[in-house]
């Protein structure tokens, strides 16, 4: 999946998931070293910015966010209720070539590569931003109006859970956004998710852009697009994860997208 979404439904998951996100235990599931151990996570998005939010996520921000306040001065910004999903996960995961060109490139290229991905993604929240980010109002939340700006929490990694080279960032949508009047409330979380195709196709658009104007050779089929320097057989090479699924769905009979995606479970 190109552009993923799914909710954190409750404070104690999404501190869970920043500790998971901020750690090696993203790639060992109970924390143990691994080479190139990534916590690189940024903030971004125009309602970071009116919070003066800028540069590394630590976890004292990202609680108060997750808590409807402002991690500055500690000010309430919602009143999260019972039901309240405190935020969003929209996972981008680069084509599985442009994850196996990063692996065998040089470091300058690998570089250009990741930097190429970031821009892409930016891209994408920042269309999200633009175009899909709603919260409401009144009564029953009756008024439907545009956000004024969205807080991410972006974690940027180069390797699958498998190990395997997989440039990929896991965009944190916090669910407090900024209105036009300067008032903050909750997101409509249905936009989103009706956004998630569209999302990614835009990310998946400027990353081709971008490796393009880098010199890659590009081949589009679909809504996707793959580098044509690398052979598929290369590909499957890096893939540990998809020769799994496809293992079980041979064992298990599933043949079908809905069947291979039962048997990724």
């Amino acid at each position: 999946m190109v552009a993923s979404i799914s909710a954190r439904k409750s404070v104690a998951a999404a501190v869970s998931y920043y500790r998971h996100m901020a750690s090696d235990e993203y790639y060992t599931g109970k924390g143990g070293q691994q080479p190139e151990a990534e916590a690189d996570g940024e903030w971004a998005g125009r309602g970071a910015e009116r919070l003066a939010l800028e540069g590394p996520v630590s976890k004292a921000e990202f609680e108060a966010m997750l808590n409807g306040r402002d991690p500055k001065t500690g000010a309430r910004l919602t009143q999260p209720g019972k039901s309240h999903a405190p935020g969003w996960d929209m996972t981008f995961s680069a084509p599985k070539s442009v994850s196996v060109m990063w692996a065998l490139a040089p470091e300058a290229d690998r570089k250009a590569i990741e930097a190429a991905h970031r821009r892409a993604v930016h891209a994408a929240t920042t269309h999200l931003e633009d175009n899909h980010a709603f919260t409401r109002r009144g009564k029953g939340g009756a008024i439907r109006e545009p956000v004024a700006g969205l807080t991410i929490a972006r974690f940027h990694h180069h390797t699958s859970r498998d190990l395997d080279p997989q440039l990929h960032t896991h965009a944190f949508i916090l669910n407090s956004a900024p209105r036009r009047d300067g008032s903050w409330g909750s997101l409509v979380s249905r936009d989103l998710y009706k956004a998630q195709k569209e999302t990614g196709a835009v990310y998946r658009a400027h990353l081709a852009h971008e490796l393009e104007r880098g010199g890659h050779a590009v081949d589009r089929y679909g809504t996707t697009f793959r580098l044509t320097a690398i052979p598929r057989d290369i590909e499957r090479a890096f893939s540990k994860r998809r020769q799994a699924i496809e293992q079980a769905a041979d064992t298990y009979g599933y043949r079908s997208p809905k069947g291979l995606e039962q048997a990724a479970r």
